[in-house]
């Protein structure tokens, strides 16, 4: 007998990816925790799926129990990785400011503040449960009394967890995709035309750069820190690394770089600013990361 709920429960696809990529930060897991989800829905009875009142509330609850399970697990898979692990860069327009949306399948994810990378980054170091929290309150507006069935804790528990999360992100304003904008463009012209001066007045003189090659890609182990000694390190890669050409390209719903070489990406890049400056990069080769950029 077909599934009543069918159109219900595939409409819901585009959300559970949106809650799953920002709890694990990988599109990829994201698409096999919903498909996960889904496998669950299907392996109930059809009694089991009558008496689920809300199939959308269930299929969110489902995924973010899964996500809730491999964030427990991911510090020990992260030892096993080589390098620095990044978050898995989503695509956005082919431009910055304008244009159709791109018919890349991540853009499944919708493009907002909340998947920027400096965001997911600042995720990452939270525990599993205040990622949870935070996620489902403050991104999705889930009430505290839901997302405690979900880590398994009182709703005031949760309260505090995400209340917890937002004193880790901050406050700080954050400039406009205009102003992002210009500051890339200015790093990219810099770096282009090898202007090292201009380099390092554009990156705040404690910027951080971190690259994720995860032992598939060349790119370097640690994080290099100091807006002087990222200049230079740019400087080597102008002069003496692989000619790449570079694009503008939303990264995370904000503006950042492509390299491509020969049409392919070999690299994403991805910017947070403040004042002006850069503060940090994150250069994300590993190629696994980089299957939906290439896509098509």
């Amino acid at each position: 007998m077909t599934d009543p709920h069918l159109d219900t429960v595939m409409n819901e696809r585009r959300q559970l990816i949106n809650v799953a990529y920002r709890l694990l930060g990988s599109l990829a897991e994201a698409e096999d925790v919903v498909q996960e989800t889904y496998a669950r829905w299907y392996t109930l009875s059809e009694r089991q799926r009558e008496e689920i009142a809300a199939p959308g509330a269930w299929l969110t609850t489902v995924v973010s129990r899964i996500c809730l399970d491999l964030l427990g697990s991911a510090r020990a898979r992260r030892e096993r990785y080589v390098g620095q692990w990044i978050p898995e860069p989503v695509p956005g327009r082919s431009g910055w400011l304008a244009g159709p949306a791109s018919p890349d399948p991540a853009d499944r994810v919708t493009l907002d503040e909340s998947i920027s990378m400096a965001l997911l980054v600042v995720l990452d170091s939270m525990t599993p449960a205040e990622r949870v929290a935070f996620v489902l309150h403050d991104v999705f507006g889930y009430s505290f009394a839901e997302i405690a069935e979900v880590v398994g804790r009182t709703p005031a528990a949760c309260r505090q967890l995400a209340s917890s999360a937002r004193r880790r992100i901050g406050t700080s304003r954050a400039p406009s995709n205009t102003e992002r904008a210009e500051v890339v463009r200015d790093f990219k012209r810099a770096w282009e035309t090898k202007d090292i001066e201009a380099l390092i007045g554009l990156l705040d003189p404690r910027a951080t750069a971190t690259a994720d090659g995860g032992g598939l890609a060349l790119a370097f182990l640690d994080p290099i820190n100091g807006g002087e000694q990222i200049a230079h390190a740019w400087m080597e890669l102008a002069i003496r690394g692989t000619p790449v050409t570079l694009v503008e390209r939303t990264v995370n719903g904000q503006p950042g770089l492509v390299a491509e070489t020969d049409g392919t990406v070999v690299s994403v890049y991805a910017f947070d600013i403040a004042d002006g400056r850069i503060t940090s990069i994150w250069v994300i080769r590993n190629p696994e990361k980089l299957r939906p950029w290439t896509a098509g």
